[in-house]
């Protein structure tokens, strides 16, 4: 069991001197000593940082207290850096390496010398990009590489939406300053007070330090920050408090982590815990009166117990970070932008040939080809001089020097020249860069549920994984001594349960996990050890049946009893009863016992709320108006939802009301709205129609 006594967060900056005044996008560290916060330090500059932790370290080790510090940049580089720098896979060895070749003031550095010096060592225009200085730098380019030696990211950052590459020393994201900057500082207070360095070392010394990034839990720190508060203040003050309120068991939970050179950001895959331990005073998602009506109220409109259940529910289930093969069907748990432009660089849009300027008339030009071509992932490295075409494949990037295309039906050539006829437009047949999507645009809110396009805007604008809520286990329970198993002997006054199959149908086709669980009998204590057995295995609990207040309706009185359970007699033609109540914390939603009514029960309350406790959010049903191909006269108090189907643009009805008829069902292609009021329908009347896909199905 790994234990500390006092917790500090860093949050690093590879920049200059920021000046007296705290400012953003500078140094902060927080300090949590007992469970008693400091208030966090503004740290100018990195001399300034390495001297205050020292000094805490002096403090700590000397009142005998263990000490965990954590900070905001990687700890190591891809696999296969250190042993290409050092000779040996030691992530520590490049620390030493670095340390002895970085020299750093409060106004100036050499890191941007020093990672070129990298680079040319390596042989290659990469790793490390982003020369952020006036003067060019043999080695070092300003824009990202077209080819890496090494990967672009390590294990875990590929893992943690939004994390930068630690080979970007400048722009937006550079991380890449900040490990060169960093790594220094930290070994010399490793080297100084013999600290422990994770997942490299084990934490068996008074002093370690840990990679964390706030990010993991950005939008607990986003709505714990005080107001006008600076974030970088926030995020260590809020990190340093998450980390001293983890218990010793689930804080080596998170350290137990296989990644000796790459290293790990503490807490990824743990990002609720580490939420919940940021704020230990979060109310869980419903509480025990999510369901209760107010005060006085007995019949129930339909619009008002939706109102309700929309306005009282939130989400129950988890996220998890998922690779995008693993994405199709989630719900995403984050807003989504373009990590990087679609296009992401001007392109050809036909196969031809490119040239500058177009052409203006219509007279024939000839104009000689420069040698190679522009493909596909294989641009063309040189300068196309003006007066000059070069060979372009659909797809390729536009090399310098030219800004149109002409189609390769449109010209002759020998081999040495091409032959063309205008007019032909300046930018014709090209794409101009991030003309779909550009770097930083919204994609997705949360709560969509991903599709395949989806998957495919994602992977071009530069995501392998997005943050998604864990699938909603929705468990199925029927209820009643008279029920059967399809396939058992029917004996007197029993029958085949019909709503479990078709309730668990409905949940996989809503894209949920369904979990049968089975058939309860008419006993208390039997179904109280099923649906204790069941909170366990659902986080939603459908049950069909005993949802009323006779003497064998035990659901509605084992909700009641628990204390979480209201009785909604809702205005609605088939259905009516509907009980609601957690059990365990687990919302359980109490269908009527017939089939009809169980179905439009779940249709038109269940599987709206479903959505919110998934992590969806709220949907309505889509409905148009149709004329009717039936008579009715219906009276006021309810609304009703009739069995129904289209034919010839009509919209007909079920030859039976009856909430037992269960071939309507199938029959049916989706439901007929019927408002609260009288109505007399006649053939033509308009009346609303929701196809069952409306509903998902």
């Amino acid at each position: 069991m790994v234990s500390f006594d006092s917790f500090a967060m860093v949050d690093w900056s590879g920049g200059k001197d920021r000046g007296a005044a705290p400012k953003a996008d500078a140094i902060w560290i927080a300090v949590v000593r007992g469970g008693q916060a400091d208030a966090p330090v503004y740290c100018r500059n990195r001399q300034v940082a390495e001297d205050l932790l020292a000094a805490l370290i002096e403090e700590e080790r000397a009142a005998g207290r263990r000490l965990l510090i954590g900070v905001d940049f990687p700890f190591g580089y891809p696999a296969g850096f250190a042993a290409a720098l050092t000779g040996s896979d030691d992530p520590l060895g490049v620390w030493d390496w670095l340390e002895a070749r970085i020299e750093d003031a409060p106004e100036a550095n050499n890191r941007f010398d020093v990672a070129a010096g990298i680079n040319r060592a390596l042989g290659g225009e990469g790793p490390f990009w982003g020369n952020g200085l006036q003067r060019d730098i043999d080695g070092l380019s300003r824009t990202k590489p077209e080819t890496a030696a090494f990967p672009e990211k390590r294990e875990c950052e590929s893992r943690a939406k939004g994390a930068f590459s630690c080979w970007q020393l400048s722009g937006a994201g550079s991380v890449g300053s900040q490990v060169l900057m960093g790594l220094p500082v930290l070994t010399r207070l490793r080297r100084r007070f013999d600290a422990a360095v994770w997942p490299f070392e084990p934490l068996d010394k008074p002093v370690g330090l840990v990679e964390i990034w706030p990010s993991l839990i950005a939008r607990t720190i986003e709505a714990l920050r005080e107001e006008s508060e600076i974030k970088d203040r926030a995020q260590v003050r809020i990190m340093a408090r998450a980390l001293a309120n983890l218990s010793p068991d689930r804080l080596g939970a998170m350290l137990d982590v296989d990644a000796p050179e790459e290293g790990w950001i503490l807490g990824l895959g743990h990002e609720e815990e580490l939420a919940r331990a940021a704020d230990p005073l979060q109310p869980p998602p419903l509480s025990n009166d999510c369901f209760a009506l107010p005060p006085g109220v007995d019949w129930t409109p339909v619009e008002d117990a939706l109102a309700h259940l929309r306005n009282n529910l939130g989400p129950v289930v988890g996220v998890e970070r998922r690779g995008l093969s693993e994405a199709l069907g989630r719900v995403l748990a984050e807003d989504i932008a373009a990590r990087r432009a679609n296009p992401p660089q001007p392109n050809t849009a036909v196969d031809g040939y490119g040239f500058a300027g177009g052409l203006q008339d219509t007279a024939s030009v000839t104009l000689p080809l420069v040698e190679g071509r522009a493909a596909a992932g294989v641009p063309f490295k040189g300068q196309v001089p003006a007066g000059h075409a070069i060979r372009v494949l659909t797809g390729a990037a536009l090399p310098d020097g030219v800004d149109t295309v002409v189609l390769e039906e449109d010209v002759t050539t020998d081999g040495a020249r091409i032959a063309l006829r205008g007019p032909l437009k300046q930018g014709a047949n090209t794409r101009e860069a991030g003309e779909d999507v550009k770097a930083g645009e919204a994609l997705f809110d949360a709560g969509r549920r991903v599709t395949p396009a989806d998957l495919a805007l994602l992977s071009a604008t530069g995501h392998d994984a997005v943050a998604v809520r864990k699938p909603l286990r929705l468990g199925v329970l029927s209820t009643g001594d008279e029920l059967l198993e399809p396939g058992q002997t029917a004996g007197p006054g029993q029958i085949y349960d019909a709503n479990r199959p078709m309730l668990l149908g409905l949940a996989a086709r809503w894209g949920y996990q369904p979990v049968d669980l089975g058939i309860a009998p008419d006993d208390r204590e039997a179904l109280r050890a099923r649906l204790d057995a069941s909170a366990e295995q659902a986080d939603v609990i459908l049950t069909s049946g005993g949802a009323s207040a006779g003497d064998e309706d035990h659901m509605s009185a084992l909700l009641r009893e628990a204390g979480a359970m209201q009785m909604w007699r809702i205005a609605v033609k088939p259905g009516r009863p509907l009980a609601l109540g957690l059990w365990r914390g687990v919302p359980v939603f109490g269908l009527p016992g017939n089939p009809v009514a169980a179905m439009v029960c779940a249709l038109v309350f269940a599987l709206p709320a479903l959505g919110v406790l998934a992590g969806e959010g709220w949907q309505e049903p889509q409905g148009f108006d149709l004329p009717a191909a039936f008579e009715k006269r219906k009276k006021p108090g309810r609304r009703e939802y009739l069995r129904a189907r289209m034919r010839d643009g009509r919209a007909d009805v079920f030859k039976s009301e009856g909430s037992g008829r269960i071939s309507g069902l199938s029959w049916a292609e989706g439901l007929v709205e019927l408002g609260d009021g009288a109505r007399h329908i006649r053939p033509g009347d308009p009346v609303r129609f929701i196809p069952f896909g409306s509903f998902r199905l």
